[in-house]
């Protein structure tokens, strides 16, 4: 498998994304972006990068932050903030890391994902409102509220979001708001809400740093099964 760093920017921020593809594999394939939690980019989100390589995939960490999306809890936090209520400026930095994607030679043209974790889910379902062409979009633990709702047609593509039960970020309103938005919208969408399972489950970095924080390996491994299998249905097949 081969991992490189892309510098890109947008405005003026300097940003670094992480591109993981498995070369024994030839020819173009489905691409994959990936969009990191409010921690930045972390170990955790180069680690599912390299997963979605190793599958088949041409995966794409984007950076929201700056800088490889490195930084300490407290920088992180402003900059979390400094975004919530910017939903053109989260779709920006969405298109702005789906560009890089598009332009690498191993990206099958058209089949095309975004996921995301906490945050970096609900950038992913903003860059899917916002009409980007994509075959799917797959948010774990997501935050669901937006500014924007997505208009009918909008979402292009087949929407998946992986949330716990239990998750007091994302509560139970927010997820009813979220169904009654899909359904004006048109959108071809799916929740699967997993019993026990609370807010940042994919991630072991996160677990128990806040109340309502835990990570659950299985539920962790429900979601990634999920994805996969959604991907099978959108995506065509390679030759």
């Amino acid at each position: 498998m081969r991992t490189q760093e892309i510098e890109y920017g947008y405005e003026d921020l300097h940003l670094i994304g992480e591109f993981a593809v498995d070369d024994e594999r030839p020819g173009a394939r489905p691409g994959v972006l990936v969009c990191h939690g409010g921690g930045g980019l972390t170990d955790h989100t180069r680690d599912w990068t390299r997963r979605l390589a190793a599958a088949g995939y041409a995966a794409f960490a984007l950076d929201y932050y700056g800088g490889g999306g490195r930084s300490d809890s407290e920088r992180s936090g402003d900059r979390y903030a400094g975004l919530l209520a910017r939903p053109e400026r989260q779709r920006a930095l969405a298109r702005a890391g789906l560009d890089v994607l598009l332009t690498q030679p191993e990206v099958a043209a058209g089949q095309i994902a975004a996921i995301g974790f906490c945050f970096g889910g609900t950038i992913a379902l903003e860059l899917a409102r916002a009409g980007a062409d994509l075959r799917a979009v797959v948010g774990f633990h997501a935050g669901l509220a937006t500014q924007q709702p997505a208009q009918p047609g909008a979402i292009t593509g087949r929407v998946l979001l992986c949330l716990g039960a239990e998750d007091p970020i994302v509560p139970a309103d927010q997820r009813l708001a979220f169904e009654q938005e899909m359904r004006t919208a048109e959108a071809d969408w799916e929740l699967r809400l997993y019993g026990g399972a609370e807010h940042g489950f994919t991630d072991p970095i996160t677990d128990g740093i806040i109340p309502g924080v835990r990570y659950d390996q299985r539920t962790a491994d429900r979601a990634w099964t999920a994805m996969i299998d959604l991907f099978t249905e959108v995506f065509e097949p390679q030759p």
